[in-house]
């Protein structure tokens, strides 16, 4: 199973009043495991960073003159994500930065159907508390310290830590799950589970070492739970 863990910063809060994508980040997991592979882009707004966005991420407009407008990077985030499961917290906002975003672009939408909701399974878990990536990093015991700002990408790390825990840890089935996958495999074969020896092992206590503990036995009389 791969999911895609998301974040995006912008430049405000509504893309019909103009505001645009500066930043997407994104980790794959494979299995509920991070696998390595991370999709990360700094992208020019073509619009002035207004102050309020700026103090929240620090991506000025200097920073981001000389980076690709997202038509030239559209592609590759959609090639990217594929039809993973993308997960996001407060997916509404993102979804629909993304999907304008595309739309303006030129290139096919992402379906809403696509995106996990972290904010919404936080709250249907922990209702009544705070929801927030730092409030569950804190709940979960995760290092968030160098979490000064805002980023895409560093968020969408954290976020993957906060999503497995959120789902109950890294091996909710207690099954070992592969950290990640080649094309050539067979994803349809089943998990590896260990099996018995066909043949046991020789026993490795000695003559000296059962006749010791068959005396010690001895001493604890009928009841003692090797006599059973």
């Amino acid at each position: 199973m791969r999911e895609i863990v998301l974040d995006t910063e912008t430049t405000g809060f509504e893309p019909g009043e103009g505001d645009r994508i500066v930043e997407i980040g994104a980790v794959e997991l494979y299995n509920h495991m991070p696998t390595g592979k991370v999709y990360h882009q700094y992208i020019n707004p073509e619009r002035a960073m207004p102050q309020g966005a700026f103090e929240v991420h620090g991506l000025g407009d200097e920073f981001l003159r000389d980076k690709p407008v997202f038509k030239k990077v559209g592609q590759a985030f959609l090639d990217f994500v594929g039809d993973a499961t993308m997960v996001i917290h407060n997916a509404a906002f993102d979804m629909k930065f993304l999907n304008a975003e595309l739309g303006w672009a030129g290139f096919r939408l992402l379906p809403n159907s696509q995106a996990l909701d972290t904010l919404a399974i936080a709250r249907k878990r922990f209702p009544g508390s705070p929801a927030t990536l730092d409030a569950l990093c804190r709940r979960f015991g995760i290092d968030n310290s160098a979490r000064e700002k805002h980023g895409a990408l560093l968020d969408s790390e954290i976020l993957a830590e906060v999503y497995l825990e959120l789902i109950g840890g890294r091996q909710p089935d207690l099954v070992l799950a592969p950290t990640g996958h080649n094309d050539g495999q067979d994803q349809s074969a089943p998990a590896w589970r260990a099996t018995a020896r066909p043949t046991p092992l020789p026993s490795r206590i000695t003559e000296e070492e059962r006749a010791a503990h068959e005396a010690f036995v001895a001493k604890l009389g009928d009841a003692a739970v090797w006599n059973s």
